[in-house]
């Protein structure tokens, strides 16, 4: 069993930063990608950032250049740093990890007003 623990939503004005993270823990012998996706309402859920194992990373076009993704892998955590926030990145963000099976958080709210 896994478990992922998130941390970091909330809400803040456009223009400004925050910060995610999520920490894996249970039966985890190898992780291979981790990463973050989002959900808005009325939207199916999209890829924001992969990062693998090796630390090659894919972003969605819409964060690039604004969000950056890194992990450390000695205590199965990863991070999304977020600037420049715009009101289009609200949305419910949830963690995935993928070891043999990919593995979801139970998401953190980030809101961000105009």
């Amino acid at each position: 069993q896994v478990q992922l623990v998130e941390s970091g939503g909330g809400l803040v004005q456009a223009g400004g930063s925050l910060r995610l993270s999520c920490a894996a823990s249970g039966s985890i012998f190898s992780i291979n990608a981790m990463g973050w996706y989002r959900q808005a309402p009325g939207k199916q859920r999209e890829l924001v950032a992969l990062i693998g194992s090796g630390g090659s990373t894919n972003y969605a076009d819409s964060v690039k250049g604004r969000f950056t993704i890194s992990r450390d892998n000695a205590k199965n955590t990863v991070h999304l740093q977020m600037n420049s926030l715009k009101p289009e990145d609200t949305a419910v963000y949830y963690c995935y990890v993928r070891i043999t099976k990919g593995y979801w958080g139970q998401g953190t709210q980030v809101t961000v007003s105009s």
